[in-house]
């Protein structure tokens, strides 16, 4: 379906327009006549599926026509990483139309951060895109008023759970209207996802993608190794393949320092990427390796999830991530936008019925290469061997973590034409939001009006 099937206006049409996307993806497809139709929406999609413009094309094109120095849209989400990356598409969406945003978060040390946001807070924005705790703090100084908020946005809203963040997002929530439009995006319903639902949403339409497949240009291969045999194998790969952007996961904060180091032994650019690093470095280190400054990454899931990077050529899974989806996510950092890519898994005894639920996710056996003989012989491969679901028995303990999942590229993709709209200023928005859906008029100066029956 292209973006001008839809009811949206001419400044949303040129802003995807000069981005080059015509083409909606299924999430979008699905959300945004629910949305611009005036209902709540709970979708579970995972990132990479176009969920981010499945919920920022609508709310943009409906907070356009609302006139006021006021917050009209709220995105809450788990990490600075996130929310700079939902800022930027929200640049990219609201170039041609009236609509301001502001990025909040934490992270850098110091207070100019803090105090850049205040005075943006003071300024006026209509869509603020934030991390919980930090608009929190911001909120308690009584400069922000959500009590005329029209879209409330929770994207990642599983992942915000699991860090924590109910409390925080319930009490952001206890000075918002409550007339607002309430939007819940998720990569899992669990039942605590369920519950969270039906205290903040009202009669919500439900939308359901399947955890996408790895996309069809990765060539996926594994080893099977004895863990002394992971260094070195890594070390071979990058003697013997061409490698121009590749990132390394592994579960462990350990590993990837250790990985790093032996890396740069070998006087290779290799830089480690993990929860202990100050938000700065990691931002730092995020940018550069996607402007090519340098070609190995060495990451927990950290990198996995929600950040995207163009043009990886290999992606090396050091581990077994616990959570077959995670598997499916890691490996789909490569072969973004139709592009090839190569995802090579080291599998121990441990991590070997793990890697079998992988295989059986995707539906399909990934080849197991032969071993350098340098290396000498692995172990066999037996995917009834090792540890079994999240929860496993090596040496004692752990857990692999969290949700994942697409291998695809998601995002929207442009057009042009749509309706003409009249001008700007004094257009007002009228909305009786039911199970019906709602109406409204926008308007403007000496501009004409628009009134929409979205029934």
């Amino acid at each position: 379906m292209k973006f001008t099937e839809f009811d949206l206006h001419d400044e949303i049409l040129m802003c995807l327009q000069d981005m080059g996307f015509e083409e909606a993806t299924p999430i979008q497809e699905e959300a945004i006549p629910i949305i611009m139709d005036g209902h709540d929406l709970i979708a579970c999609a995972q990132t990479g599926t176009g969920k981010t413009a499945a919920f920022l094309i609508p709310t943009i094109d409906i907070l356009d026509g609302i006139a006021g120095k006021h917050i009209k849209g709220l995105v809450l989400c788990p990490t600075r990483e996130l929310a700079m990356q939902i800022d930027a598409a929200c640049e990219g969406l609201t170039y041609h139309t009236y609509v301001s945003n502001l990025a909040v978060f934490g992270g850098n040390k110091g207070g100019d951060d803090f105090s850049r946001q205040k005075a943006a807070f003071m300024n006026g924005a209509d869509i603020v895109i934030a991390t919980p705790g930090r608009l929190l703090q911001h909120i308690s100084l009584g400069y922000v008023d959500l009590s005329k908020l029209e879209f409330l946005i929770l994207d990642e809203a599983d992942r915000m759970l699991d860090m924590g963040f109910l409390g925080d997002i319930m009490r952001v929530l206890s000075g918002a209207n409550e007339n607002r439009q309430s939007l819940m995006f998720s990569a899992t319903m669990p039942p605590k996802i369920r519950d969270l639902a039906k205290k903040i949403l009202r009669n919500p339409k439900q939308v359901n993608i399947a955890v996408s497949k790895p996309a069809a240009g990765i060539t996926q291969t594994a080893y099977c190794v004895y863990d002394k045999q992971k260094i070195p194998l890594i070390t071979s790969l990058f003697k013997s393949k061409e490698v121009e952007s590749v990132i390394v996961f592994a579960s462990r904060k350990s590993n990837v320092d250790r990985i790093a180091k032996v890396l740069q032994g070998l006087g290779l650019d290799a830089r480690g990427m993990h929860s202990d690093r100050d938000q700065t470095e990691r931002e730092t280190i995020v940018n550069a390796f996607r402007n090519r400054q340098f070609p190995i990454m060495v990451a927990t899931d950290i990198m996995s999830r929600g950040i995207d990077i163009d043009g990886l050529s290999h992606v090396i899974n050091f581990d077994v991530p616990g959570d077959p989806e995670d598997y499916v996510h890691r490996i789909g950092r490569t072969a973004r936008a139709d592009a090839k890519g190569e995802a090579i898994t080291f599998i121990n005894e441990d991590d070997m019925r793990n890697f079998a639920r992988c295989e059986q996710l995707i539906e399909r056996e990934i080849p197991k290469e032969e071993l350098p003989d340098s290396l000498g012989k692995g172990p066999r491969y037996d995917p009834r061997s090792g540890r079994s679901g999240k929860f496993g028995g090596r040496k004692g303990g752990g857990h692999g973590g969290g949700r994942g999942g697409s291998g695809g590229r998601g995002g929207y993709k442009g057009g042009g034409g749509g309706k003409n709209r009249g001008g700007y200023g004094g257009g007002n928005r009228n909305n009786q939001r039911n199970e019906q859906g709602g109406d409204g008029n926008r308007g403007g100066n000496g501009g004409g009006n628009r009134n929409n029956q979205r029934n």
